[in-house]
């Protein structure tokens, strides 16, 4: 998966950022904030956290039309992570990757639950379903993040609650195109797991011994993540036949995009606007970034528009905008 996903948590505000799209771990506030300057450069970060990580369900579907789905998408977060880590190790020194066993041990897990679970089977998925259609059955995820709080006794707000029914409705209408044959419906079971996967990684990173530095983080869970994913390439057989030379253009070029942009540039971007602007604006990626991915898929792919994608995408969108305005709150 590519774009993290909202943890709708007034009371414990800690910000999870992964690369992929998902980021690391902000400290827990314990104040309120101060009012935040919306800037030019906010703007220009917001700009990239939409249009980056809403491209990325793009690459990953150019990526996986001549390259194995766990192979590649292993091979893009361990780069990604080692290059995270060397960056790190360049501007804070060694002692920035000091953490705790328990520590390490919560980062392991939500490198595998978020980037293994729920991006590896995304990428699989794209395998056999349009890369738009992927987009708007992640961007439910919010309405899992609030289901799982209130399974934990946290009470979601009544906006929070008509959102997330709003958010299974619209799921509903998405999968007609697998229910009537039009897609793949074992490509938009895959989804659909995956997304409860990166929402149970989500929930549980803001709760779990998580090492202080967001960079970090984010590090050790891309490089977690991406051999979990090599591993069950190895174990699918994906690495038997790979012919390298095979591999079109448009695929290498397509995954550097993914690593440099999507996992680096996007990731950064995210991590400084937790930092220089309200959660509630940095929380409207969640609904930009699927318009962006459909669009990008119909403009770059001729992905077809079909009713059941505009109006079941229209009424997600509508649902995750009403848990971000209700539920988070900054």
């Amino acid at each position: 998966m590519t774009s993290p996903a909202v943890d709708p948590a007034p009371e414990t505000q800690q910000a999870t950022t992964s690369g992929a799209t998902t980021p690391g771990k902000a400290g827990t506030r314990t104040a309120a904030p101060a009012a935040r300057r919306i800037t030019g450069a906010v703007w220009a970060a917001l700009g990239i956290v939409y249009v980056v990580w809403g491209s990325t369900y793009l690459g990953i579907r150019i990526v996986v039309e001549t390259m194995p789905p766990f192979l590649s998408a292993g091979v893009r977060f361990v780069t990604a992570g080692l290059l995270l880590a060397g960056i790190i190790a360049w501007r804070q020194g060694p002692a920035a990757f000091k953490v705790t066993r328990r520590q390490l041990g919560s980062a392991v897990l939500i490198g595998l639950l978020l980037i293994l679970g729920g991006n590896g089977l995304v990428v699989l998925a794209e395998t056999s379903i349009p890369s738009g259609l992927t987009a708007l059955l992640i961007s439910v995820v919010p309405a899992w993040v609030v289901l799982l709080k209130a399974a934990t006794g946290q009470r979601p707000t009544v906006g929070g609650l008509a959102g997330v029914a709003l958010g299974l409705v619209g799921l509903a209408v998405l999968t007609l195109p697998g229910l009537s044959g039009e897609v793949k419906v074992g490509g938009v079971v895959l989804v659909v797991v995956a997304t409860l996967l990166w929402s149970v990684g989500s929930f549980s990173s803001a709760r779990l011994p998580m090492p202080a530095n967001p960079f970090t983080a984010s590090a050790y869970e891309m490089i977690a993540g991406g051999l979990g994913g090599l591993s069950v390439a190895f174990v699918r057989g994906e690495q038997h036949g790979l012919d390298v030379t095979a591999v079109s253009g448009r695929s290498w070029a397509a995954l550097a995009y993914l690593i440099v942009f999507g996992s680096l540039i996007a990731f950064t971007a995210y991590a400084w606007l937790l930092q220089a602007a309200p959660l509630s604006l940095v929380a409207t990626y969640a609904y930009v970034n699927p318009v962006v991915a459909v669009a990008l898929g119909a403009l770059v792919l001729g992905e077809a528009l079909s009713w059941p994608i505009v109006l079941g995408g229209a009424i997600v969108v509508g649902g995750v905008c009403l848990i971000v305005s209700t539920e988070r709150r900054t």
